[in-house]
Formats: structure tokens, C-alpha cells, sequence
């Protein structure tokens, strides 16, 4: 839960320390009575979960047991916002009416009790049960008050649920971190043991470990960081599922949950589907095989020629010293440019080679650093006409040298007494440097026309801007009058200026070069200078380059980040073409920075592309409230089953409802099915939701919606929807719910955008949080030209399943009880209700 990132955070452990302070972490007993309630206050959700009091988040320990499905979720016995973190606990015969029972495993004067999970241990390794009678078992974070300490361990209870005791050899795992947390455990029976997915949170790790008796654990593995990784990782859930392209055959679906990250703002849960072997997860979207350009693993780097020292004499094996951990490369070695720390700079090229495939695939990492077209590198010389590069006897035809400096020409480099001058561009420059500071002067170029946009020169030197007394500058002279100037820095370092000419067009100008210093820095350095197109732009980027006839056609570079992934390069159009790969390093850490270097690794020409595992990432759910999503273990008939917490972190402790706060989702059955060849979770309400319809029912056939909105003949706080729309003309369309008093939920689809989405910005009370209103959307095609809604209604909330469960988006409102509406409404356009349905919900409680 994203709570527990309190003991990540500077601000976490604030509040932690004021909760300390104020006494509410205490001792809470077992038999703490559930509260009266006719669960009919306001926003008081009808066919959802929610404790009759006080606070509640994720949802812990779901399993089912002899003819009961037990949901434990984290909880706040005494009080409406987060803290005291306890289990709470409530069981049901069918998912939807629930009994609450009380708390199931409380805090101590030691430990709060976070996230977790329960098995049945129906073979007795724990001999914490019998044969006969096998113990329920708790695996949970016990998170330590005083330390932050997060380790796992064990409670059980022989009555069914009833009552727990925890284990006297807890922990069972510590490894003496403050983020390590959420143990999913579950019964592995290709290896005969148990398997746990926990949660390495501040790394956007899963790690995965084994155990025979839930008390002695060994480390497997460990899976990322790889998709949303804006957040710290939490909650995460390993399972299988048929695979839809054999469904003889088990896909594997990991759910990592995080906080902030999600894909609607603040806290979110994503997935990945792949492959699990019992030690290691490995996730779909892999390159396959092509022909391999570089791949570092032989011990050098086999035909690529390393410049500069960034890259040093050989591929890297590991984390270079100084360096945060470095993950994601394959093989024995990889590129890395972080050889002596970020200064360094160097360049790898490759041999050349015929594009004969359509992609070129490959591992980057690194600093965010793009390639800038046109820029220069180390001595490069930008784009344009040269006006004068000082490389003769003279300054050059028609330049004129004035004061000390009449009868002298340009310097080879560094003069007498001067510290070592570098940057310049040839084997010459100007310096007027000539017998130390003392010399004053000017040199002059002769008369030229504006004809480009830019001028782009050379400067170093004293830092004596013109206008200020006694200047060293260079001056852009237009008809008399200085229009622009550049000084140097107090360096003898020779830097990049460039001066825009768009407002003197056509006009003449001059170029001085003054020197009118005698003390300190009393000299000016200049080179090079360029008439062009375009201001130049020296690099500064850690990037891998595609270059083709002299040209850089593709590049990529990292995320600031120490993980490699994958990307990929279209080559469709260079077919036939010959190229080389450059991995760059051109940041120096000049200017004080950050991640000025880069990593890379295995270079392939293949006929398939290969999309980062940020692309190759999908999101649970596209709301903005469902959290901590995690499944059932045990559900019958082999079902998976999955719950999230109905709220989100942005506001979670402010939603204005009274004596609790809080809720789970609706239970969802799930599956995989392939979406554009893509393995995707579908995820459908439980069918036994049906028992709450009340025999009122709406159904309306082929109803046009012209532009604006229509009223539908149905209305209610709590409602079962399907529709099915076909577009027409409209931009967008679809259904509002709950309207009335200027207050409206509308569920629609975006044609332009192919997205459908939630817009609760008039949905109602939304003043407790500024980020509470806003529109949620998800990418979705429609099936054979149609869209397929199936909305769940209730007093505070909307779920959408859209196109059979293909995408799915929760949300919060918070409507006035009479704002009971139902309308369909049409944007830009006509559309056509297809069918609807519409049945009211009776009260679960």
C-alpha cells in the first residue's frame, strides 16, 4: 500500500513521527466490535465493500476456504484516515454479501501489519496445523515502528479465520531493508513449494523467492525495474492463465502496483504478461533472433574502435565504481560510458555494414541526452560558409589590425606565459595574448553583406563585456553601431557563440575584435567564424546514432536511468544503404549536471521490432480508483479472482464520507484474450452480481442520438448498464449517469483519439481535492465498428468495462442523492444507441 512509502519518504517519516508522538499507534484488541450501521449514509456504496467504520486500503489475504471467501484488507480500528495498520477482515458465501468480522491480526507496541497474504497449508508444512485440519497462514509485512524495518512474516489460525496467532520464529525473511514489502504467496506445484512475489519498492524491483514450509526462504530472482516506474512498487501479484494462443498451454500475468506512477495521476496498478520457469519471470515482446552487429560479450569490442576514454579499453561486466546499480543488459558484457565517473567523453563506432533488414533492435540506458541534429562535436565545424578560420599568415584578406596589434598575425595555439589555450578549430587562432595582457588593440574584418541568418564564431578569453570599461570582445558592426557582442569567460577555453542577423537582412557589417584590457584576463580569443542557416549547437549528448552517408538518421538515448531497454529503429526506408552505429558520449558534466553517460548492448539488424518495456507495460485499470489490485487464491473452479482498492493516494484521506472511508472494487473474473495479437487481461464484474438486480428494468433498442444530449427512460443511484453504440457523424458519444442539479458522469468514446473515458468534472462534491476532477481515458478500437459498454453505478461510484472487458476505468463520484439521471448524449454530430439495458441494483447490505 502506498501508506507504507511513508517510511520511504523524508515527509513519511514525518508523519510516522507525529503519529508516534501523538500516541495512536496502540495495542488494539481482536474482539474490537463492528460498529451498528444501516449502511445508508451519504456516498455509502451499495454493492461494494466497505467496513462499517473508520479507514481501509488494500486489500490483504485473499482466499477461499471451505464455502467462504475471505477478504483481510489493511485497517484503522480507531480512526478515519491512515494509521494503526491492522488486518481487517470480512468473509462471504458469493462475493457480494459480506459479513464483517473483527480485526483478524492486529498492530503490537513492535510492529504495524502490512500487505500480505493467506494460503491454506492443506499438507501441514508448517506442522502449524493438522492433516485434518490445516492451518489458515498469514504472510505479511511486519513493519517495524521504531526502525522502518519492513520484514516478513507469519500469523495462523486453526478456527477457520476466526482467530490468529502470530508465529514465535517471526520473522521467517529479513533482509534488513525500509522497502520490502506485500508478500504474495502461493502453492507452486511444479516445484512442490511455496513461491512469494514481494515488493523491493524504492528499487521497482518484484522479487521472487521459495520456500518448502513457509518458514525458510531462498531468493530465485528479480524482475525489473521495467514499465511505470514513477512511484515506489508495491502490492505485486504472480499468476497463470490459459494462454489465448494455445489454451492447452499457461501464460503468466504479473501485477505490479505503484504509488505515484499510475497512468491516471497518483497511484496505479499495471501489468506484464510472460513466461515463468520457477525462478525467473521473463516478459513477452522480446526480440526474436536477427544478425548481430555488437553484443560485447567476447571480452573486447570485436571491430568497434573506441575514441576518447569514456568507453576505455573493453566492454564492461558489471557496475563501474561510483556508479548506482546497473540492470537490463545481456550476455557477459555491455557499452559503458561511465568509465572515471560522468567526465569522460569518447565515442564507439561500429564496423560498417548493408541495412538488409527492416529493424535495427538494441539496449540503451543511461543519460537523457538526445542527439541534436546540426550540433558540433569536440572539434567539428557546424554547417555553413566560412568567413574566416585564421589559419593563414595573415588574418585574412581585407582584416585590418589596429594599436598593439598592427603587423601581427594569427597565434599558433598558446603564447608565451599564457595557460594552455584548446577549442579552437585548426592549428590557428586569434590571440591577443601577444606579450602577456598589456597589449591593447583592435583587429577588423573587411565589409560584408547579411545574406544568412546566423553568425556563428569562436570566443574565449577575459570576461570584459562591451559597454563596461576597457572590453575584450567581439563586436557585430552594422552601420556603425554594435548591434551584438560575446566576451569570453576568464577561460582559455574557446566556446561556441551565435549571433541572429534576421533583423539585418541585406545590410552591411563588420566584424571587431577588441582588446582594450591591460589587467587580469586582459586579452581575447577568437575562431572560426561561420555564416549558416541555423545557430550551432555543440553536443552534448549520450546517445547511440545510425549514421548513413555522413549523416545521422536515427538516435536514441537513455532515461536517466541505470536500467537498459530495449528500442527499436525502422530501417524500411535505407534498405540497401551501408552505415555504422556510434554510441556517443559528448556530455562532460560541464555544467554541473547529472547522468552524462550512456549505456547499450546487443545491436541486431531483424525482420520484427521490438517495443520498450515501457510500451510492451499495460494498466490494470485506466481510472483513477483501483490500487493494490491482487487475486484470490483457492477461488473454485479454478477462477481467478481479482479485488483493488476503491480510491487513490492523490486524496484517498480526504474523500468526504462518514464513519468510514473507503472501498474495494467490485470482485472481477479474469482472462487473457489476444487485442491486436497482443496478450491482454479481460476482466469481467462476477457473474453473481446479477443477484442484486431488483426486477427493474429498462431496454431501448436503436435509439438516434442527435447532437446533444437525450434523456433515456431509466434513472437511479445504483445501476447495472449495457449499451452498445455505433458512431455516426459524432466526434464523440455515449451515456451519462447520475445527472441532475448541473451534475453529470459522462462515459464516452473519442473517435479522433480512439480512446473511451470517464469525465467526472461535474460529477459532484469534488472540492475536497484539486485533482479529484478531470478526465480518465483509455486506448480502445472499436469491435466490427461498435462500442460495448458495461457500467456498474452505485452511490459513489462508476466502473466501466468497455468492449467486453478489454479496458476497464474506475472512478470515484461523489453526486447528490437526487442527481439520478440517465442519458445518452452525442458530440459534433449524430450517433445510434444500438441497444440498452438498464437493470436497478438492490442493496447488497
Amino acid at each position: 500500500m502506498a501508506g507504507k512509502s511513508r517510511f520511504r519518504s523524508r515527509r513519511g517519516k514525518a508523519v510516522l513521527a507525529a503519529a508516534l508522538a501523538a500516541g495512536l499507534f496502540l495495542p488494539l484488541s481482536t474482539s474490537t466490535a463492528v460498529a451498528d450501521t444501516s449502511y445508508t449514509e451519504t456516498y455509502r456504496p451499495q454493492f461494494h465493500y466497505s467496513p462499517a467504520r473508520n479507514w481501509m486500503n488494500d486489500p490483504n489475504g485473499l482466499v477461499y476456504y471451505n464455502g467462504q471467501y475471505h477478504l483481510f484488507y489493511q485497517y484503522n480500528p480507531s480512526g478515519t484516515t491512515w494509521g494503526n495498520m491492522s488486518w481487517g477482515h470480512a468473509v462471504s458465501t458469493d462475493l457480494i454479501h459480506w459479513s464483517e468480522l473483527p480485526v483478524a491480526i492486529p498492530q503490537d507496541d513492535a510492529d504495524m501489519i502490512f500487505s500480505g497474504s493467506v494460503v491454506v497449508d492443506t499438507n501441514n508444512t508448517t506442522g502449524l496445523g493438522t492433516t485434518g485440519n490445516p492451518a489458515m497462514v498469514a504472510i505479511y509485512t511486519a513493519a517495524n515502528k521504531t526502525s522502518g524495518n519492513q520484514s516478513q512474516a507469519l500469523a495462523y489460525s486453526t478456527d477457520g479465520g476466526q482467530t490468529f496467532t502470530k508465529y514465535s520464529g517471526n520473522p521467517v525473511l529479513d533482509i534488513g531493508s525500509n522497502n520490502f514489502r506485500d508478500p504474495k504467496v502461493f502453492w507452486y506445484a511444479p516445484g512442490n513449494e511455496w513461491l512469494m512475489t514481494a515488493a523491493l519498492s524504492d528499487q521497482q524491483k518484484v522479487t521472487f523467492y521459495s520456500s518448502p514450509d513457509l518458514k525458510q526462504w531462498t531468493h530465485l530472482s528479480d524482475f525489473g525495474p521495467a514499465g511505470a516506474t514513477g512511484g515506489p512498487w508495491e502490492c505485486p501479484d504472480l499468476f497463470p492463465l490459459p494462454d489465448p494462443s494455445d489454451p492447452t498451454k499457461q501464460k503468466w500475468v504479473l501485477i505490479v502496483n505503484l504509488n505515484p506512477g499510475g497512468v491516471a495521476g497518483g497511484s496505479g496498478s499495471q501489468y506484464f504478461t510472460g513466461n515463468f520457469d520457477g525462478t525467473w519471470f521473463t516478459p513477452d515482446g522480446l526480440p526474436t533472433a536477427g544478425t548481430p552487429l555488437g553484443g560485447f560479450d567476447a571480452g573486447n569490442y570485436d571491430g568497434w574502435t573506441a575514441a576518447g576514454t569514456a568507453f576505455g579499453s573493453a566492454p564492461v561486466t558489471g557496475t563501474l565504481p561510483g556508479q548506482m546499480p546497473v540492470s537490463g543488459w545481456t550476455g557477459a558484457g555491455y557499452a559503458n560510458s561511465f568509465n572515471g565517473g560522468d567526465a569522460p567523453t569518447g565515442t564507439l563506432s561500429s564496423p560498417d555494414f548493408t541495412i538488409n533488414h527492416g529493424y535495427l533492435n538494441f539496449l540503451v540506458g543511461g543519460g537523457n541526452h538526445p542527439f541534436v541534429p546540426g550540433s558540433v562535436v569536440g572539434n567539428g565545424v557546424p554547417d555553413g560558409t566560412t568567413f574566416a578560420d585564421f589559419e593563414g599568415t595573415t588574418y585574412g584578406t581585407g582584416w585590418q589590425a589596429a594599436g598593439d596589434f598592427a603587423n601581427t598575425g594569427p597565434a599558433q595555439g598558446t603564447l608565451a606565459n599564457q595557460n594552455p589555450v584548446s577549442g579552437y578549430i585548426g592549428s590557428q587562432l586569434v590571440n591577443t595574448f601577444t606579450n602577456g595582457d598589456a597589449p591593447t588593440g583592435t583587429i577588423t574584418s573587411p565589409s560584408f553583406t547579411l545574406s544568412q541568418r546566423f553568425v556563428n564564431l569562436q570566443v574565449g578569453g577575459g570576461n570584459h563585456p562591451w559597454g563596461s570599461a576597457n572590453p575584450t570582445a567581439v563586436n557585430l558592426v552594422v552601420d556603425g553601431q554594435v548591434v551584438d557582442t560575446a566576451t569570453g569567460q576568464d577561460s582559455e577555453h574557446l566556446g561556441w557563440v551565435s549571433w541572429d542577423l534576421n533583423a539585418y537582412q541585406g545590410r552591411t557589417a563588420t566584424i571587431q575584435i577588441v582588446d582594450q584590457n591591460s589587467g587580469g584576463w586582459g586579452h581575447i580569443l577568437a575562431d572560426q567564424i561561420m555564416l549558416g542557416d541555423n545557430p550551432v549547437s555543440v553536443a552534448q549528448d549520450t546517445s547511440a546514432r545510425l549514421v548513413v552517408d555522413g549523416h545521422v538518421v536515427r538516435s536514441a538515448t537513455g532515461q536517466d536511468s541505470e536500467h537498459l531497454d530495449w528500442t527499436t529503429w525502422d530501417l524500411s526506408d535505407l534498405q540497401g544503404k551501408t552505415g555504422h552505429i556510434e554510441i556517443d558520449d559528448n556530455n562532460a558534466n560541464t555544467y554541473g549536471g547529472s547522468w552524462a553517460h550512456i549505456l547499450a548492448d546487443q545491436f541486431s539488424l531483424s525482420d520484427t521490432s521490438v517495443p520498450a518495456v515501457l510500451q510492451r507495460q499495460h494498466w490494470v485499470d485506466f481510472g483513477k480508483d483501483d490500487y493494490a489490485a491482487v487475486t484470490y487464491n483457492d477461488a473454485p473452479d479454478g477462477k481467478r479472482i481479482m479485488l483493488g482498492w476503491m480510491n487513490n493516494w492523490d486524496y484517498g484521506q480526504s474523500i468526504p464520507t462518514s464513519p468510514w472511508r473507503s472501498a474495494m472494487t467490485v470482485p472481477k473474473e479474469l482472462s487473457l484474450s489476444l487485442v491486436g495479437g497482443v496478450p491482454t487481461l479481460i476482466q469481467k464484474p462476477v457473474d453473481q452480481l446479477t443477484q442484486l438486480h431488483n426486477g427493474q428494468t429498462v431496454s431501448q433498442q436503436n435509439v438516434p442520438i442527435p447532437a446533444g444530449t437525450t434523456g433515456l427512460a431509466a434513472s437511479g443511484e445504483a445501476l447495472d448498464i449495457t449499451a452498445t453504440f455505433s458512431p455516426g457523424t459524432a466526434s464523440s458519444y455515449g451515456i451519462k449517469v447520475r445527472t441532475g442539479s448541473g451534475q453529470e458522469t459522462l462515459i464516452g468514446y473519442d473517435n479522433a483519439a480512439g480512446q473511451v473515458y470517464i469525465d467526472r468534472t461535474n460529477s459532484g462534491n469534488s472540492s475536497f481535492a484539486s485533482s479529484f476532477p478531470g478526465v480518465q481515458q483509455a486506448p480502445l478500437a472499436p469491435i466490427n465498428g461498435m462500442l460495448k459498454l458495461h457500467v456498474l453505478v452505485d452511490w459513489s461510484s462508476v466502473e466501466v468495462f468497455a468492449n467486453d472487458g478489454q479496458a476497464v476505468l474506475t472512478d470515484q463520484i461523489l453526486p447528490d442523492p437526487t442527481s439520478q439521471g440517465v442519458a445518452a448524449f452525442a458530440n459534433g454530430g449524430t450517433a445510434n444507441l444500438v441497444s440498452l439495458t438498464v437493470n436497478q441494483m438492490g442493496s447488497a447490505w
